[in-house]
């Protein structure tokens, strides 16, 4: 009995499918999820997410946000999530020095906005390890 797999941003849904198992990374660490697991809810990290179906891994990044396992369907709230295959390594790359340069005024920047960049370097290391590791 496959699961069912959506994660969804403020931007669009960014994937939806029947898969067999699949890793969320979690602020406590990783769980993997099978058909049948508890009806759960966590704060999902940033990090991989790996979605196995028919022994083939497809992997995601996800930047945050909130997952929930009910029945047979994982519903993943996300705060930014992106396909491996639509990563631009040069523009993550891009993106990230930007924060890490803004991040060096940090004294001059209001709590907000230090929490949102340093959002964008976990997100931006998260997928420029899948990409290259992958290449």
């Amino acid at each position: 009995m496959p699961l069912t797999l959506e994660i969804v941003t403020p931007e669009a849904r960014v994937y939806s499918e029947m898969v067999d198992t699949v890793v969320i990374p979690t602020v406590e660490g990783e769980i993997g999820i099978l058909p049948g697991h508890i009806p759960l809810v966590t704060q999902v990290g940033a990090g991989e997410l790996r979605a196995t179906k028919g022994g083939v891994t497809q992997l995601l990044v996800v930047g945050g946000g909130f997952a929930q396992v009910s029945g047979e369907k994982v519903s993943i709230l996300a705060d930014s999530a992106i396909n491996e295959d639509k990563i631009d390594e040069n523009a993550v790359a891009d993106a990230m020095k930007r924060a890490e340069d803004e991040l060096k005024s940090k004294d001059s920047l209001a709590p907000a906005e230090v929490e949102r960049l340093e959002a964008v370097v976990r997100f931006s290391v998260a997928q420029l390890g899948i990409k290259r590791r992958r290449h």
